[in-house]
């Protein structure tokens, strides 16, 4: 099929600066000192890539380069146990010869890390280029030394991309099968039925693996019979053509029960079939095309597990990043019911590929073997009829598309790069479930969002990471001792609570947080946790209120001041420590029942990414006692400019107080905008980043002009042999 050159420069365009409006900014976002993370790093070691929870949630298996460590779960800095699997000098130099470097490829990182039986966990390294795997004894917490090669289990090169999961104790990979990464492989390693993919291209071309999960036959029967698994990737697109490699993401599906043919496609999957994965916003032109990490959501109250995929356009200057997510009967009814594809020769030697319009053989390709099939008397693959393997043989692609619920993104976001997501179902306490997105980026933080009546809300942003270092994995803990997220990058593990409640220091911060996690207690007059799976609705004690709705928090009793009273001021590091008051000072003093709150848009929802030299403002604004006095720092120190202050009686009591500030930033900076009052103390703030395309962006910018030029380039070779055709016609007509 091929796709409008308008339609595809159109989806293009975006991924070279057009820019819509997204979702918010993080409403809150607490940096790396600021919150209190459980840490993990062993010296010397790194690349921290693989997180395994053990079966009763209460171990963290974590795998390295040439290590893998056990740790408390509830408190990661608590390491158990650790074994160390290194690669000899030999092979370092054998891979060394092969153009490797020995400091860092010619070593062994592990990739795959899966549980064994109750005792044991099934462990594979790259190995300096010799990928190999061996069994580790979780008692001794030893390598056994059953060395068995991991060809087609285990990537070849650190730097290619995996996957794995393993299913009633066989390893479903998928991986490079060759040492130069030039023929990709899904397999199924069995003792007794191995399986693999065809080494062609309408198969799998040029893919990048993301994520592979088993999905089990529902309890009642209704699906097709058997168990599947769910390979996710982006690959080379062979449906659509372009100038440059266009990629695709896709989700394909094997059947556990498959046994591979018995003449046709002999020790090779006969239920290998692939779909391409939707996620757009078709109102702005916005195409991700590029998956970078995939959930799998299963919960009590769900009729069937929900995909959450993370996705980036292909061509992605400035930092777009979308989630989606997508029904399992969605794909099922992709691969079940929709039409095939397959390939056409055109002029003897180019290759298109269409949609499949004729008989399709009975039993169905692709389909697993089921009660439709056995009654047929197909018991298993090894009986299927030829024509049924010919044909899934050479149509593996499906002609429809698997399209995300609601037809439309989760999130979209702007000026950040998601790297990994997990998603937590929580209950919040008026018994609304919400899924909690917890998302990673390639700068070493968390985003934690939510839907809030259809509108994307970033709840927080948590600054995981010091260096700022990408985040590799995401793993959840839901189960075990409090909810927790574990994070793993080159350096090492980071764990952190789904929420921190007790940061929000009153009511309206608790309440705006629209976390379904916190909730303001009357009581301890503090923002508290909701206990996990939270069933007891709404209480008397407690405020939530997900539509950030604030009017149930307390009100203070401080008398009337006099109406429409008003001051300016204006404050700098030597002037007085308060401004004037708008109303002549009460002989007690300030009423110190009244809190300081902070009110949007609080500065992290505001000048993010600015220009080099260019001016931007910031605003800052409060309510609270008579005293409330602003205080503006940059990176640490206390501003000299000028800081106009406007306060303004409130009829309830309060004061309403409001700043501002023009600055202009020759680098990055960090604003911090504190309220400060007899009555307690407020501060917002957030991180601008000064932006300076020429520079930053300059490489990027070459290579994509390059790639437009290729794209008029041959724009203008088409027409010009169009013209030679259009002359040659004219010329035999006369």
């Amino acid at each position: 099929m091929c796709v409008p050159v308008g339609g595809l420069l159109a989806t293009l365009a975006t991924a070279l600066g057009v820019v819509v409006a997204f979702a918010p900014a993080p409403r809150i976002t607490w940096e790396h000192r600021e919150v209190r993370l459980q840490k993990f790093h062993e010296p010397g070691i790194f690349n921290y890539s693989v997180l395994l929870l053990s079966e009763d949630k209460s171990t963290l298996y974590v795998g390295a380069r040439e290590a893998v460590f056990a740790l408390n779960a509830l408190n990661v800095s608590e390491k158990q146990h650790e074994a160390y699997w290194k690669v000899s000098e030999d092979k370092k130099a054998k891979c060394a010869e092969k153009g490797k470097s020995r400091q860092t490829e010619c070593l062994n990182y592990i990739r795959v890390l899966q549980p064994l039986g109750p005792g044991a966990l099934y462990v594979c390294g790259t190995n300096a280029f010799q990928p190999a795997c061996d069994h580790l004894n979780l008692t001794s917490f030893q390598f056994l030394g059953r060395s068995e090669d991991g060809k087609g289990r285990c990537p070849f090169d650190p730097a290619q991309s995996y996957t794995s999961v393993m299913v009633d104790g066989e390893l479903y990979s998928g991986t490079s099968y060759n040492f130069l990464g030039s023929e990709p492989i899904i397999s199924r390693n069995s003792s007794h039925s191995p399986l693999r993919t065809e080494y062609a291209i309408p198969w799998l071309n040029e893919p990048n693996f993301v994520f592979a999960d088993v999905i089990r036959e529902s309890p009642d029967g209704t699906d097709s019979g058997d168990d599947r698994v769910y390979f996710f990737f982006t690959e080379v697109s062979v449906e659509y053509e372009f100038v440059f490699k266009l990629m695709i993401p896709r989700v394909a599906r094997v059947c556990k029960g498959d046994q591979g043919g018995l003449r046709t496609l002999q020790k090779k999957w006969t239920s290998f079939l692939k779909a391409r994965l939707i996620c757009s916003r078709p109102d702005s032109n916005l195409v991700f095309n590029v998956l970078q990490a995939v959930f799998v959501l299963r919960a009590p109250d769900l009729k069937e597990p929900v995909f959450y995929g993370v996705f980036t356009p292909q061509l992605n200057n400035v930092g777009l990043s979308a989630v989606c997510a997508y029904n399992l009967s969605t794909a099922e009814a992709v691969f079940s019911r929709g039409k095939y594809m397959q390939s056409a020769t055109v002029e003897q030697s180019h290759t298109k590929w269409v949609r499949y319009n004729g008989a399709v053989p009975t039993p169905r390709p692709g389909a697993c073997i089921n009660r439709e099939a056995r009654a047929a008397n197909f018991s298993s693959s090894l009986g299927l009829p030829d024509k049924t393997l010919q044909f899934v043989k050479d149509h593996p692609l499906m002609d429809g598309s698997v399209t995300p619920t609601d037809n439309r993104p989760r999130l979209v976001t702007g000026n950040v790069n998601y790297t990994q997501i997990v998603v937590d179902r929580t209950r919040a306490l008026d018994g609304t479930v919400y899924d909690v997105m917890f998302i990673g980026t390639d700068r070493g933080a968390l985003h934690k969002a939510v839907n809030l009546e259809n509108d994307a809300h970033i709840i927080e942003e948590t600054q995981l990471f010091r260096d700022f270092e990408p985040v590799q994995t995401l793993l959840l803990n839901s189960e075990k001792g409090g909810r927790l997220v574990y994070a793993g990058s080159r350096s090492g593990v980071v764990q952190a609570p789904v929420a921190f409640c007790g940061k929000h220091s009153t009511c309206e911060d608790c309440v705006l947080a629209r976390d379904p996690y916190c909730a303001w207690s009357r009581e301890a007059a503090a923002c508290v946790a909701l206990p996990p799976h939270q069933t007891d609705g709404p209480s008397r004690t407690l405020i939530q209120e997900m539509s950030g709705d604030a009017s149930a928090c307390p009100a203070s009793s401080l008398p009337f001041p006099p109406p429409g009273s008003s001051s300016l001021s204006c404050r700098g590091p030597g002037s007085s420590s308060s401004p004037r008051s708008p109303w002549p000072a009460s002989a007690s003093g300030p009423d110190r029942s009244l809190r300081v709150t902070l009110l949007p848009p609080f500065l992290s929802d505001q000048a993010q990414h600015v220009h080099a030299l260019g001016t931007f403002h910031l605003f800052c604004q409060a309510t609270g006692p008579a005293d409330v006095r602003f205080v503006w720092e940059k990176n640490g120190r206390e501003l000299e400019t000028c800081v106009p202050v406007q306060t303004h009686a409130l009829p309830d009591g309060r004061a309403h107080v409001l700043s501002w500030l023009r600055d202009a930033a020759r680098e990055s900076a960090e604003y911090r905008c504190s309220v400060l009052s007899s009555a307690g103390n407020g501060t917002s703030k957030v991180r601008v980043t000064v932006v300076r395309h020429e520079a930053t962006h300059q490489e990027q910018w070459t290579r994509e002009l390059a790639a437009w030029k290729a794209v008029a380039g041959e724009h203008d070779r088409m027409m010009h042999s169009w013209r030679k055709a259009w002359e040659s016609c004219d010329k035999g007509a006369l």
